[in-house]
């Protein structure tokens, strides 16, 4: 493989050094929390206006607030962890193309850059400046997963980027308030369902626009670069300080993968010095010619949560608390792929990497970490019902690992705070009907505390309905969820078409009648049984 790419936020920030705050501490606490709600406030204007259920009840999104060099301040209370990550990144790329003496007032941008954004092109971002007394001063900016991007289904199966859908570059949306009506035409052509689609991009600059537009009040009483600065230096010397109680060594875990021809290894190297911590994946698999490969930035967000989720979870999240933190992984593996690599189902693996975390310090943190759980599964469909096109992406949650205080979650989306969409919108979206979704009982390993239980989800398409295209997205259909301190396997997920088991990986055309039953696997134990 070629060379390695280190991941890190940028690093002309604040440093903590400069311990004197410039903030009363009833002062610091009132202005955050109006942070906080501006932002959770566009989040709600986001999720009234948007078209798909992948937002409104698969909270498939995130919405933040940077300042305007695209440092992360504040983000929406639902926000996907992954997103939390990579959307910070996606502006100072945004920035790069477009300098900051450029922007004008009416500005959208927009991107769906695997690399640039969130990991896939499934996922579109759009981003809005904010201005202050005609000074650029901040961003809004949003990603979610739109429920199709044209190309094939999203699926494991695709060889490479071409076949995922429509590739958007950095570019203008609106350009001074005017729509670009080139790539919006371009996007309508492309997509199954471009009401939906659309819908979603619109909303997302509703969302923009209404977090610019409730700032203005908090500008007018503090300066958004001091403020900015203050939460970032305390929430990056809670993280140093957090590091400083780990003792300093090199830790290693290797995590494994279903894959296809071959398990799939995740290799990591975490080294703790001081009040930092370097991650290098080095000896993970090489990239591969199907969707799961995970580009730098998914890397980053995903390792950063789990290390976060462990040491200061209680402290914000914003650039402050991941400065201490590198990743890195070598070119032309799994974890840092090269262009045109598949990456549709790069939540299969990226998911996995707080896990690799977990058992890597679970010798000196025997008390915090926990077992391992499942990353969620979907099924996308697609095809005509009622005479008129559908496409719809269903997740389903599983089991979660037990730690050394409590059993496993059940039925719960860990490390994506992801929703299970409603039955109801399941039945009106599709052509499907649902015939049982429940606790899979049993599924969760055994130990002093128990895994959490996974999920049995069982349809058949209903009759008369017309060919529907479906693919799955499913882990843990090979290899178990691993238990801790002497804890048992949960039990493997199982996909069934008509009772038979099946292959996910290739999509498939269901006809009426057809019974699909998705298991998702059950979370490890802790501890050996009492």
């Amino acid at each position: 493989m070629g060379h390695t790419v280190t991941t890190s936020p940028d690093r002309a920030t604040d440093r903590p050094n400069d311990t004197a705050s410039r903030f009363d501490p009833i002062e610091l606490e009132i202005l955050w929390k109006r942070l906080i709600s501006v932002v959770d406030e566009a989040s709600a204007a986001f999720v009234r206006t948007c078209f798909s259920t992948l937002v409104r009840d698969g909270n498939d999104f995130a919405i933040v607030l940077t300042d305007a060099q695209g440092r992360s301040l504040a983000q929406s209370t639902m926000s996907l962890p992954g997103f939390i990550g990579c959307l910070p990144a996606t502006v100072r790329h945004f920035l790069a193309a477009y300098p900051i003496e450029t922007i004008k007032p009416g500005d959208v941008f927009i991107t769906n850059d695997p690399w640039k954004g969130s990991g896939h092109v499934h996922d579109v971002t759009t981003a809005t400046p904010i201005f202050f007394k005609g000074e650029l001063v901040a961003f809004a900016a949003v990603v979610s997963h739109l429920p199709d991007i044209g190309g094939k289904l999203r699926s494991n199966s695709s060889r490479e980027i071409y076949e995922e859908g429509l590739q958007i570059p950095l570019m203008k949306l609106l350009n001074a308030g005017e729509p670009n009506e080139v790539l919006i035409d371009i996007i309508r052509q492309n997509i199954r369902v471009p009401e939906q689609g659309l819908g979603d991009i619109w909303a997302q600059v509703s969302g923009c626009r209404t977090m610019g537009e409730r700032l203005q009040g908090l500008l007018e009483v503090t300066d958004l670069e001091l403020l900015g600065a203050e939460v970032r230096r305390r929430s990056e010397n809670a993280m140093r300080e957090a590091i400083r109680r780990i003792p300093d060594g090199v830790y290693r875990s290797t995590v494994q993968h279903d894959g296809f021809d071959e398990p799939i290894l995740i290799q990591c190297e975490l080294t703790v010095r001081d009040d930092t911590i370097s991650i290098d994946y080095k000896g993970t698999s090489s990239q591969l010619p199907y969707a799961l490969n995970v580009v730098p930035v998914y890397v980053f967000a995903y390792t950063v949560y789990g290390l976060k989720a462990l040491l200061c979870p209680d402290i914000p999240n914003n650039e402050g608390s991941f400065l201490p933190i590198t990743t890195s992984a070598p070119e032309g593996s799994l974890l840092n792929p090269t262009y045109p690599a598949a990456s549709g189902g790069r939540s299969a693996i990226g998911h996995l990497l707080p896990l690799a975390v977990f058992k890597a310090l679970a010798d000196v943190l025997p008390d915090k970490v926990w077992a391992a759980g499942s990353p969620n599964s979907s099924i996308t469909m697609s095809g005509e019902h009622n005479g008129s096109r559908f496409a719809v992406v269903n997740f389903l949650n599983a089991g979660q690992g037990a730690t050394s205080r409590r059993d496993g979650y059940s039925a719960l989306s860990f490390p994506a705070n992801l929703g299970n969409t409603p039955v109801e919108m399941m039945e009106t979206l599709a052509p499907i009907k649902v015939l049982r979704r429940e606790l899979r009982r049993g599924s969760g390993g055994q130990g002093q505390h128990s895994g959490g239980q996974g999920i049995c989800f069982e349809f058949e398409v209903a009759p008369g309905a017309g060919d529907v295209m479906a693919s799955f997205l499913m882990t843990q259909m090979k290899s178990p969820t691993g238990g801790l301190m002497g804890g048992g396997e949960g039990r493997p997920g199982r996909l069934l078409l008509n009772g038979e088991p099946s292959d996910p990986t290739m999509p498939r055309v269901l006809k009426a009648g057809d019974i699909v039953c998705m298991e998702t696997a059950g979370g490890g134990g802790y501890g050996k049984p009492n």
